[in-house]
């Protein structure tokens, strides 16, 4: 279609900075008020505080910052998830405000989301909310997709714990730095370590995990397993099993049984996104398509799905 935008990889450029200034709003920093440290990034500290742009009313953000010392490839890196987020504009993605990079320290400014992480929302308010308010929790996720895969933007890293969710239970898909599939230092364990970078294992599609073929198909495996925390609360795919347990139960056809009280329809829409055939699986249209059905028609999830004796 005309005006149909297609992402550029930001590492595709000769000059990197020129990523920056095509896709990001320079921000002065005499807009920006730090208020408060809510967490560790994986280059530095990420606050909260205020924007406040000329002519604009002032809004509540999230700013990640660049510690100091840093490399000028750290930099790059750094600077590469805002030329990725700056390229998108949705309403279920996370939605970049712009950058610092004319005073130190250098930042990223982006909406701010109150409720935090996905995972960690859904564990506090465990057994909060009511069917319909988690189905419309997974149709945002799934439309923020469909619009990435649209743009030919392959997420690789979809999971509860990189959507975040805002005070009216908006989720956002966000979470595009490149560099956890780059750096092979992290300690994390989630991001086991497999040839040329770092694949979170129980939330990744067989053919990603076994030839690095990621693609939106990949990505709607992914889904489903976000399907299945949504719906356990937060709850940890595969419990206890190791990574390697996990690659074999899936290679032998293992499927995460359906969450308490999980309706089925949701449970046979998680296996879809499971089939090991990746064409087998819907796309993210499709996806949306069901779960808007299912909210048009609650009783759809009125039958539970039966506890599996596995």
């Amino acid at each position: 279609t005309p005006g149909m935008k297609i992402y550029i990889d930001p590492f595709t450029y000769e000059d990197p900075n020129e990523a920056v200034r095509e896709f990001a709003k320079e921000i002065d920093i005499s807009c920006v008020k730090i208020e408060q440290v809510i967490g560790a990034g994986e280059f530095g500290e990420v606050c909260s505080g205020h924007l406040k742009l000329p002519g604009k009313r002032e809004i509540f953000v999230a700013i990640k910052t660049l510690k100091s010392g840093y490399t000028e490839k750290q930099r790059r890196d750094f600077l590469s998830e805002a030329s990725i987020m700056g390229q998108f504009d949705h309403p279920n993605v996370i939605h970049l405000e712009g950058v610092v990079t004319k005073s130190s320290p250098v930042m990223i400014i982006t909406e701010f989301m109150e409720n935090g992480s996905l995972d960690s929302f859904l564990r506090q308010n465990d057994g909060q909310f009511t069917v319909i308010q988690l189905v419309g929790m997974l149709r945002g996720i799934a439309a923020g997709m469909k619009y990435l895969a649209d743009m030919n933007y392959v997420h690789r890293d979809l999971a509860a714990r990189n959507i975040l969710v805002n005070s009216n239970l908006v989720c956002k898909v966000s979470d595009f730095g490149l560099s956890r599939f780059l750096e092979d230092d992290t300690s994390d364990p989630t991001y086991t370590s497999a040839l040329g970078g770092k694949i979170p294992i129980r939330w990744t599609a067989p053919e990603a995990i076994q030839y690095r073929k990621f693609t939106s198909a990949s990505d709607v495996w992914s889904y489903g397993i976000v399907m299945w925390e949504v719906m356990s609360y937060g709850e940890r795919p595969y419990w206890d099993m190791t990574n390697q347990d996990v690659i074999n139960a899936i290679e032998q056809d293992y499927r995460l049984p359906p969450p308490m009280d999980c309706p089925n329809a949701l449970h046979q829409l998680m296996l879809d996104c499971w089939q090991k055939d990746r064409n087998h699986r819907p796309k993210f249209g499709q996806i949306v398509n069901t779960l808007d059905k299912m909210i048009r028609n609650p009783n759809s999830l009125k039958a539970m799905a039966p506890l599996s004796s596995g």
